[in-house]
């Protein structure tokens, strides 16, 4: 069955050529946030190869559940959202997690800004994909989502002073990264 829509269609009618599955509306989600979503699976994964796993595996829960979506909401935010929890669920199948004890963690200085900023977005990039998964899960959600540490407790199945933890230590790996990188 195909739809046809207006010249000028609105989300409502695009989501509904995305439920009854047309092919052109499904490769016209896929192609104008691929780039976008790519970006958030690069940010959790190692490789990006990896990140291609995981971005396919979240269109494909996006596609299985584009009937979920609530019109009137950002179309955007609900993909990064399954782009995000698809990232944790491929490194909960992936990586044994590893905690430490708060009390080995070492408080963070701030790196000097001229630093930071000789570095590009890839050398940034590199830098995060180099943490371990621990601690780039938790670094990610707290950083760049604005999760609370109670909040990726819950989504980790880890405690509130190991997400505290290793965000200290991926804050330290980074500025270490940096250092020997421009220092």
């Amino acid at each position: 069955m195909d739809i046809a829509l207006k010249l000028n269609h609105d989300e409502k009618d695009f989501i509904t050529a995305c439920v009854a599955k047309e092919s052109w509306a499904q490769k016209k989600l896929y192609e104008d946030f691929y780039s976008k979503m790519m970006g958030v699976c690069m940010r959790y994964s190692t490789t990006r190869e990896d990140a291609l796993d995981i971005l396919h595996e979240g269109f494909i829960k996006v596609f299985k559940n584009i009937d979920k979506y609530q019109a009137n909401t950002s179309l955007s935010a609900w993909i990064r959202r399954i782009m995000v929890n698809t990232s944790i669920d491929y490194y909960r199948k992936r990586v044994r997690r590893r905690t430490e004890d708060l009390d080995t963690a070492y408080s963070v200085q701030s790196l000097d800004a001229d630093a930071v900023s000789q570095c590009t977005e890839m050398e940034i990039l590199e830098a995060v994909q180099n943490l371990s998964p621990a601690y780039r899960s938790v670094f990610n959600l707290y950083i760049i989502e604005g999760y609370s540490h109670k909040e990726i407790a819950g989504i980790l199945g880890i405690t509130e002073s190991t997400s505290r933890s290793n965000l200290v230590k991926a804050r330290l790996k980074l500025k270490e990264f940096i250092r020997t990188k421009f220092l």
